[in-house]
């Protein structure tokens, strides 16, 4: 069908949001073009884009089709099949899960609805705790104000399957807006008859409950004197971030009052990332006039979170891998002491993350497991440990972009237990006389100085992704024999599952599922990594500079970003 077939369908037919209507009379070409194109996705992280009309944006048709889809498919798999369902602060979030809870409860599948915005981690609770087939939670993460998404969780508690996904997608394809494929009820009369249920208050405190077992130093922080600025990004962390934080003793704490409350236009900060200065720049001013300790930032669907520490000299922000590697040290450095590190314990990273890992992880004899970029696959080593019975071997897991998950209550980042745990080791290191600051310069003396750098080329559009498979096309084709003068001496292609020795040409199988990511391990111990972003119009390069100190560390980083981005034609 044409695209301006399509359009007038949808012009006809789309009279549910006056805002739709308002869109579609109004629309140029080029926004027809953009808006209708193609149809969204449905992947392993779901459905995520631009809010807006048109079968390529988030709005309450392609949210009701993407429902529709899951639940022919939950009803082809489960007797009585439920589904656990929160939304955070973005724009129409609360509208796109009302409209996902009424699509379910006309196909027979009873919707546990949050009654307020919630973090991500909530939602892969509620999935075990209410033991449903299956969990949606309506965000797009940290993506600017015009996104929204809608992010699908299987019955174990974790990102849906990659089979799974597909298996919605057939069904979702089969579905028309507007034909009457699409069964609705009314909401109230979903809730008088059962089949949509609040979410209860209990259900948060069980959840709080399992985040405070995850304790490292239990008592730590009373008394400790630590001072905390955070700043929950206007998204869904306030409450239970500050009520953890409160519960384990940190009563000295200041929330950044512009970013406190729910705002889906994010006006202070206009791509709510922790990864980014700016949009942590009123959380350091605060920082600075209070004289706090930390600044801690968590996302939107506070699933992430970004912290900056005090120094002599101002406030260091720490990049996600920084923060991970002092978790992990810390975690495994005490539990250690205090004898109740578990027999064979296991800790997880993505392939992106930090080497230095590696290297922690093998002074604690800690197996060190690694999966591909995406916390779903760290959410399924857990799932492969509990299936042998030994989930308690898990200590960590955690990605470069931020996601940190300690325990094995949830299945995916848990920005609430990681503001818990930053905290407390903020106190136990206080305690000891050392600033965060002092302990990650410690790490780098002790292991060698490893500066890992994370840049995203944009790609918008139509045009832009066409741009995106090119690249990747051509890099996969013929990959460079050198960057910045480190040889690659070996080439990785997760996509079609090899690796191979440049220097001696052998080959060899990787045991992982297909992922459009390419590796060039180069001499000298740097690595450069290049994939497109799977949620967001992007291609991600990460490099890994090891230097002899920071000043020769983000040279070598420099020049071999300047070279990656010749090769890649940017």
């Amino acid at each position: 069908m044409e695209i301006k077939e399509i359009f007038e369908i949808w012009s006809r037919n789309a009279n549910d949001d006056e805002d739709l209507i308002t869109e579609l009379a109004s629309m140029t070409e080029d926004e027809i073009y953009e808006g209708f194109y193609r149809e969204l996705k449905f992947g392993t992280a779901g459905l995520r884009g631009i809010i807006g009309a048109g079968t390529n944006r988030m709005n309450i048709y392609t949210v009701r089709k993407a429902t529709q889809g899951l639940a022919d498919f939950l009803n082809q798999k489960y007797e009585k099949p439920s589904v656990a369902i929160a939304y955070d602060s973005r724009i129409k979030a609360d509208l796109f899960a009302r409209e996902a809870a009424r699509v379910l409860a006309a196909n027979g599948v009873k919707a546990y609805l949050a009654r307020e915005l919630q973090p991500t981690p909530v939602v892969s609770f509620a999935v075990r705790e209410l033991k449903t087939s299956a969990g949606i939670m309506v965000t797009a993460s940290h993506n600017p104000a015009k996104y929204n998404g809608y992010k699908c969780y299987g019955s174990d508690g974790c990102q849906m399957t990659d089979v799974n996904a597909d298996a919605v997608y057939a069904e979702i394809q089969k579905v028309d807006y507007f034909n009457g494929d699409i069964k609705l009820t009314d909401f109230d009369q979903a809730l008088e008859n059962g089949m949509i249920e609040w979410i209860g208050e209990d259900l948060y405190e069980s959840y709080l409950t399992k985040v405070m077992e995850q304790q490292i130093n239990p008592g730590i922080c009373i008394d400790s004197g630590l001072k905390v600025v955070y700043t929950p990004l206007n998204g869904a962390g306030n409450k239970l971030v500050r009520k953890v934080l409160d519960r384990i003793g940190v009563k000295d704490i200041v929330v950044v009052p512009e970013q406190e409350l729910p705002d889906g236009n994010f006006t202070t900060c206009p791509y709510p990332n922790p990864e980014i200065k700016e949009a942590l720049e009123l959380g350091l001013k605060l920082s600075e006039k209070e004289n706090a300790d930390l600044l801690l930032a968590t996302d939107p669907d506070s699933d992430r979170v970004g912290i900056a520490v005090k120094t002599e000299n101002g406030y260091r922000l720490m990049t996600g891998n920084e923060t991970g590697i002092m978790l992990m040290n810390y975690i495994l450095s005490c539990r250690k002491e205090a004898g109740n590190l578990p027999k064979d314990p296991v800790a997880v990273k993505t392939v992106v993350t930090s080497k230095l890992i590696d290297r922690i992880c093998a002074a604690f004899d800690c197996e060190l497991k690694v999966v591909l970029t995406g916390f779903k696959y760290i959410g399924e080593q857990i799932l492969l440990l509990e299936q042998k019975n030994e989930e308690k071997r898990y200590v960590f897991g955690f990605e470069e972009s931020y996601g940190y998950l300690a325990g094995t209550y949830v299945r995916d980042k848990d920005a609430v237990v990681a503001s818990m745990l930053i905290c407390e080791m903020a106190a136990y290191y206080r305690q000891k006389g050392k600033s965060l600051d002092e302990v990650m310069t410690s790490i780098y003396q002790e292991y060698g100085y490893y500066l890992n750098h994370t840049e995203s080329f944009e790609f918008e559009g139509a045009a832009g992704m066409k741009k995106m498979a090119e690249i990747m096309d051509s890099l996969r084709a013929s990959h460079p024999a050198e960057i910045s003068g480190y040889a690659v001496e070996e080439f990785a292609d997760y996509l079609e599952s090899y690796t191979k020795d440049v220097v001696t040409g052998q080959t060899s199988t990787i045991h992982l599922p297909k992922s459009n990511v390419l590796s060039y391990s180069l001499s000298g111990g740097g690595a450069v990594i290049v994939r497109p972003s799977g949620t967001e119009p992007k291609i991600k390069v990460y490099i890994t500079a090891v230097g002899t100190s920071q000043k020769d560390a983000e040279a070598i980083s420099e020049k071999m970003l300047r070279s990656v981005k010749a090769i890649m034609g940017i």
